[in-house]
């Protein structure tokens, strides 16, 4: 599957947290965590280099990326896996996303690349729990979870 679903839309733009993973020079993982990545259509993700040289590098050297967007409270997100491009500033999307970084993050935050995934393969990621527990529900995985991390549910606090 190399579609970008709502579903998945849903989950890798309501998260807070992903992880992208590229290749470094001697072939070995390298995995960083991104605050900015966000679906853009159903074939893209995209994300802005705050203060990434090591993935922005590595990405320059070899384009292979894959992301990982998991809901910890629901137990469930996605990994995708593509091809990565930089843009360049005069792209829409390049303002769209430096627009929204600094939406979410303040103006003071750097946009020193934004970066374009060609996603070529979606898969889910699924908890154990999914599998193991006998009609298990999404709604009471994510109580349960809200109770193990001493989560008290109140309004969205919105970034700044």
């Amino acid at each position: 599957m190399n579609r970008i679903t709502d579903d998945m839309k849903q989950i890798v733009n309501d998260i807070r947290l992903s992880f992208v993973a590229t290749v470094n020079e001697d072939g070995s993982p390298y995995v960083s965590p991104k605050g900015t990545v966000r679906a853009v259509d159903d074939q893209h993700l995209v994300f802005v280099d705050i203060a990434s040289p090591k993935t922005v590098k590595n990405l320059q050297r070899d384009p292979r990326v894959e992301v990982n967007c998991v809901d910890f409270l629901r137990r469930r997100g996605y990994r995708f896996r593509g091809v990565a491009e930089f843009l360049g500033k005069d792209d829409p999307m390049y303002s769209a996303a430096v627009e929204h970084l600094h939406a979410t993050h303040g103006p003071h935050y750097p946009a020193n690349h934004v970066i374009r995934i060609r996603v070529e393969q979606a898969r889910p990621l699924l908890s154990p729990a999914y599998m193991f527990n006998e009609n298990v529900k999404e709604a009471d995985l994510r109580q349960a979870w809200i109770k193990r991390y001493g989560i008290r549910e109140s309004e969205p606090v919105k970034a700044p």
